[in-house]
């Protein structure tokens, strides 16, 4: 089971982070990679990396996510090279980190383009490649922050992209169910990442983990896997617009 010998996963968001773990947990299920980011010397890098690790053939195309024209392009290329898009992971985000009343109109059109506006982007371009062979698994990275509320870091414009990734999963879920496409979110909690490794790596967040993430620490370096590796398969064929939390049991108190 979970075979991914013949894909092909597009991986948004790859250079680092959870993008690049989550390319990590394709290849050694031995799927082609297109991985996608605008650091394209980090992308060059990891390519002989991913290939060791099982992955068949791995492309790497610099492309921001907030732009149509890379995005388009980055898809035109993918179809020229292998002819389909089987998976397509929307891992790429940022976030200025600012609370309701000081946020600027400028930190909230960066973090809702990055962040959410991307991923429909993204899907846009990818999903109609899908269609024309009538298959293909949408994995969106959400966030627990996009299934509650926090007191511990004002973050309005995060929790509220987050929040509409959530929905825009499902609706889209429901949408491409004929057309042989899944559509499925992971909402990851607490994973050190360069976005996020400042603010866990305080004394305070790691007290606040301690008192609300009931098995108490953060998520480790390949814990997302299983989740990634299940939903790009085919054996999870009836499983769509599902919203899965991967986050040591925060969202659940």
């Amino acid at each position: 089971m979970f075979d991914l010998k013949g894909n092909v996963a597009v991986v948004s968001g790859a250079s680092s982070g959870l993008g690049k773990q989550m390319s990590f947990a394709l290849a050694r299920q031995g799927a082609s990679l297109v991985i996608l980011a605008r650091r394209i010397e980090r992308l060059e890098e990891l390519k002989p990396k991913l290939l060791e690790e099982g992955a068949e053939k791995v492309i790497a195309i610099k492309c921001d996510v907030t732009s149509t024209k890379d995005i388009e392009e980055a898809a035109k290329k993918t179809e020229k090279e292998f002819g389909k898009v089987d998976i397509l992971v929307n891992c790429a985000g940022s976030s200025k980190d600012k609370g309701v009343t000081e946020m600027s109109d400028e930190e909230w059109d960066f973090t809702i383009a990055t962040d959410e506006t991307s991923v429909f982007k993204m899907t846009r371009a990818f999903a109609k490649i899908m269609q024309k062979n009538h298959y293909g698994r949408i994995i969106n990275i959400a966030s627990m922050y996009g299934l509650v509320g926090n007191t511990e870091i004002h973050t309005i414009a995060y929790h509220t992209s987050k929040g509409a990734v959530v929905n825009f999963t499902r609706a889209v879920a429901a949408e491409l169910a004929t057309s042989g496409i899944t559509c499925n979110a992971i909402c990851p909690g607490y994973f050190e990442t360069e976005l996020t490794k400042e603010v866990l790596d305080t004394q305070s967040f790691q007290d606040f983990a301690k008192t609300h993430v009931p098995m108490q620490r953060y998520g480790k370096p390949g814990e997302l896997d299983a989740a990634v590796v299940f939903l790009a398969s085919k054996e999870s064929s009836y499983v769509t617009g599902l919203i899965m939390p991967v986050d040591g049991g925060y969202t659940c108190i």
